[in-house]
């Protein structure tokens, strides 16, 4: 089959156009790229000349196909040599209006047949559309920077878009090397709809002063594996960028969710733009950089030194329980494992001599320090036990009202002055803190599945919280070779208050018949870098306990944004659970 679109014009030829450009001569295409004036059009034509002879140093191109490539590609500002094209791709910046005119008058030009595309990342592809007489072969084709090394391609139909002319332009794509994903005319289309509303709520997070921003980065990418924290990737993207964008998206949603966060706004008004500027949410060593400068000591520096912790206690039986006594075990921590039988306890222990034993075998941990960790642990079923340690982490059923009946008995049994940690992941700590008469003894210790593997540990403190079992806590996760982030008492703690509205927004697409599961998973994965995308996410974590999770920040912030997915509702009500059941978003059973 003939490929499509042998020849291509790219009208705005900036970083992304001139990036499209290259790619398109790279497939043996004929390219004719079009600025707004003669010296607009020698600058891009220098920048793609140098782009190329970089490609050529670091051996993406031969000089050989540099010559071949530059060959393809005309440059000029003439509007009119977009006649010549079968397809034309417009990059010009991200101003309505000004796509719209330049549409129309493409819409003059053109043949009938020609196909006209927008890489638009935010605004409506309809109201685009709507400036010609071709809406059915018009559509959005939003390329991702750097384009020679990102794959993914969103091709975006609007209700009138033919469905040859998106397929051609898939095909299109493909030819190109990329993968492309289908989506429907929506504010930011997929990656940009999930990303940014998620970004938004970091930064918004940020300006209440809730966590410090690397807290918040921190938090993100050991929590959830991502390549960047959401502030610092703020400001690789460019404040401006992200606030114009989110504008855009609250036009079209008015989703008060992607109202951009008023941080945002004073950055911009103060030309803190991010690392183009040398400052953004992060201070940069210049303008462009990405060498973050050190700044002034974070606040609670001064806080006091923390309780000394020698014994610890951890209660359950399950696997985060055992994790956890498999952390402090390996830092050489005498550890009482407290379950509800000795039975539990003693088979919690036989499960942590498994899990140890892996790490033999896999050379991560030698025989005699696995025998070591072993010593030092103690199966119990008595909570009575515990009544010398240091400190006590809960690890039971996610119920609260099994903790506070396990923190009133352990009130009762375990000496004053002891540390008294939650593992809780949604549940408010305070209430944990209150069926005690120490509440000021009470924090959380948010661990991550698996306990040994995951480097973070969230740090929950109460308004009743002392400084000092704070600071204990901190200094222990440091002992045990995790990272700690600090955070307030609130629903979802850092990681969950920032992860779960993003797949709730990815449910909510499916539920609309936007884009598919495979989709969305592999515009997340190769858009920006994600380790996984939502819809396998959510199947891994079980879709119960994340409509558990969504259910209680909507009860906690009330907004209405956040309000769980029915989608979601009804798979937990069909007993499609994710992977531990066999079927979620996707039929595990015959994997």
């Amino acid at each position: 089959m003939e490929r499509p679109f042998p020849t291509v014009a790219v009208v705005g030829l900036g970083t992304m156009g001139a990036g499209i450009a290259v790619a398109v001569a790279r497939s043996g295409r004929r390219v004719i790229g079009i600025e707004a004036g003669p010296d607009q059009a020698a600058r891009a034509l220098a920048r793609i000349e140098e782009a190329t002879a970089r490609a050529v140093e670091r051996e993406r191109l031969t000089a050989e196909m540099r010559t071949a490539l530059l060959a393809l590609i005309q440059v000029g500002h003439d509007l009119g040599r977009a006649a010549e094209a079968d397809l034309v791709i417009e990059e010009v910046p991200e101003q309505l209006e000004l796509k719209r005119e330049i549409f129309a008058e493409l819409d003059r030009i053109c043949p009938p047949e020609t196909v006209l595309a927008t890489g638009t990342t935010a605004l409506s592809v309809t109201r685009i559309a709507a400036a010609t007489a071709r809406p059915e072969r018009v559509l959005g084709v939003h390329f991702f920077n750097p384009v020679h090394s990102m794959k993914l391609v969103e091709v975006v139909r609007t209700v009138l878009t033919s469905p040859q002319a998106a397929e051609d332009v898939a095909e299109f794509a493909r030819s190109l090397g990329k993968e492309p994903v289908a989506a429907g005319d929506r504010p930011g289309f997929i990656v940009n709809g999930l990303l940014f509303a998620y970004l938004n709520q970091a930064a918004a997070m940020f300006e209440s002063r809730y966590a410090t921003r690397e807290d918040i980065d921190a938090a993100m990418r050991l929590g959830c594996g991502l390549p960047m924290g959401p502030l610092a990737l703020l400001d690789l993207i460019g404040i401006d960028t992200a606030r114009t964008v989110l504008e855009a998206m609250y036009e079209q949603s008015k989703d008060r969710l992607h109202a951009p966060a008023p941080i945002l706004g004073q950055l911009v008004a103060a030309g803190l733009l991010g690392r183009k500027s040398g400052r953004g949410f992060y201070t940069y060593e210049a303008p462009g950089s990405s060498k973050v400068v050190a700044e002034s000591a974070a606040a609670g520096s001064n806080r006091p030194a923390g309780r000394e912790v020698r014994t610890v206690g951890v209660c359950g039986s399950g696997t985060m329980a055992t994790g956890i006594v498999e952390v402090f075990a390996k830092a050489g921590y005498t550890v009482f494992l407290a379950a509800r039988s000795q039975e539990k306890a003693d088979a919690a222990k036989a499960q942590l001599a498994k899990s140890l034993e892996r790490s033999v075998a896999k050379g991560r941990l030698s025989a005699e320090a696995r025998d070591a960790a072993l010593a030092l642990v103690t199966p119990t079923g008595s909570y009575t036990d515990l009544a010398e340690v240091d400190l006590v982490v809960e690890a039971v059923a996610e119920d609260l009202g099994v903790k506070r009946e396990l923190f009133a008995a352990l009130d009762k049994i375990v000496r004053p002055g002891a540390v008294l940690a939650t593992t809780t992941s949604s549940l408010p700590v305070i209430s944990c803190a209150t069926a005690t008469s120490r509440p000021q003894d009470v924090i959380g210790m948010h661990f991550f599945n698996p306990a040994p593997a995951m480097k973070l540990v969230e740090v929950v403190s109460t308004v009743l919280t002392a400084e000092d079992v704070t600071s204990t806590v901190l200094e222990l996760c440091a002992k045990v070779k995790k990272h700690p982030v600090e955070c307030g008492d609130r629903a979802g703690f850092i990681v969950n208050a920032l992860l779960f509205p993003y797949l709730n927004d990815a449910v909510r697409m499916l539920q609309e018949h936007y884009a598919t599961v495979d989709d969305i998973d592999t515009a997340m994965k190769l858009g920006c870098g994600y380790p996984m995308g939502p819809f396998e996410l959510l199947d891994v974590v079980g879709l119960d306990v994340s409509l558990t999770i969504e259910q209680v920040l909507h009860q906690e912030f009330r907004e209405p944004g956040l309000a769980a997915a029915p989608l979601l509702e009804h798979l937990v009500a069909a007993g499609c659970l994710g992977r531990k059941s066999g079927r979620g978003f996707r039929d595990h059973a015959r994997r």
